[in-house]
């Protein structure tokens, strides 16, 4: 499309265009706080090296057995409302780190732990960023 018929489709349909924008942002802030805030590898990093933060992976205990972030307690998605009493000795002193394979599940146990009382942060891109940043993946069997 050519940047000059662009001009023109916005100028010729300017409300149309401000309603979509207004939606588009209301949509990225919703994601936002639904999700919690989202940290990376190198975050990640310094909260473990610092003893502050919990990481919570919520992949099944197949998955978590092929390889997880060292120190990271497996509740897998399907079990982190009945489980989520683990957790609460961790509420006053320690981020909780939730992880999953690529992110995507991350946001809606962020939501609950929040809710919860939880401070809570999500690793973005999940285990699969923390291995392309070529950080080690723990393999051993899971316990869930």
């Amino acid at each position: 499309m050519d940047t000059s018929r662009f001009i023109e489709f916005i100028g010729n349909h300017y409300i149309l265009c401000g309603i979509f924008l207004v939606l588009l942002v209301l949509l990225a802030i919703t994601e936002v706080r639904r999700g919690g805030r989202s940290i990376g590898s190198a975050q990640l990093t310094s909260l473990i090296n610092s003893e502050q933060a919990i990481i919570v992976d919520i992949r099944s205990s197949k998955d978590f057995g092929a390889g997880h972030i060292t120190d990271s307690l497996n509740i897998p998605l399907e079990k982190i409302a009945t489980r989520m009493v683990e957790l609460n000795k961790f509420k006053e002193n320690k981020v909780i780190v939730v992880v999953d394979a690529q992110g995507q599940h991350c946001g809606t146990v962020c939501r609950d732990l929040k809710k919860a009382g939880f401070n809570v942060a999500k690793l973005g891109g999940g285990t699969a960023t923390w291995k392309a940043d070529g950080l080690p993946l723990v393999k051993k069997k899971a316990k869930a």
